[in-house]
């Protein structure tokens, strides 16, 4: 009777990056040179032969903000990579991309395009010359005019 056994699901080694060096010691580094970082650069993934999107689907974490290309880390994803192919071990299930929730525009109420959101909004008596739109507007027909619209008309000038 034999028994074959499933390849244990292994995730991708983590990303090394190198500490910065602290000025206040003098620009010595403490501790170990290397710790762990956010994600792969993109350097990095294409050296091994993925593109971004195929190594975010084999779970690999990819950072766009680094620019830097470690062998180290090409190397650790190359072994990690061939145990993959060759079924030693087996890559995580993919994530599914984060849900972006967009909040629904404000009601005509809010706005104050009704007249019980004019009242609202104390706008009743002013009508419409405290609304942006009535600035944005008036900022316009000056500029069109080539007013001095932008700056304080006192004497003072400041």
């Amino acid at each position: 009777m034999s028994q074959t056994t499933q390849p244990s699901i292994s995730p991708p080694p983590d990303p090394l990056v190198k500490k910065p060096r602290l000025i206040s010691s003098g620009g010595s580094v403490l501790g170990s040179e290397w710790r762990v970082g956010r994600g792969y650069s993109i350097g990095e993934v294409r050296a091994v032969g993925l593109t971004v999107s195929e190594a975010r689907l084999l779970g690999i974490r990819v950072d766009p903000n680094r620019d830097t290309v470690w062998d180290i880390n090409v190397q650790r994803l190359r072994e990690w990579l061939g145990k993959v192919i060759r079924g030693e071990v087996l890559p995580p299930e993919p994530a599914l991309h984060k849900t972006i929730k967009i909040k629904r525009k404000k009601g005509r109420v809010f706005r104050a395009l009704t007249p019980a959101g004019r009242k609202m909004r104390g706008l009743m008596s002013v009508g419409l010359r405290e609304t942006h739109v009535h600035k944005w507007r008036k900022k316009a027909r000056e500029r069109i005019e080539k007013r001095r619209h932008e700056v304080v008309r006192t004497k003072g000038g400041h």
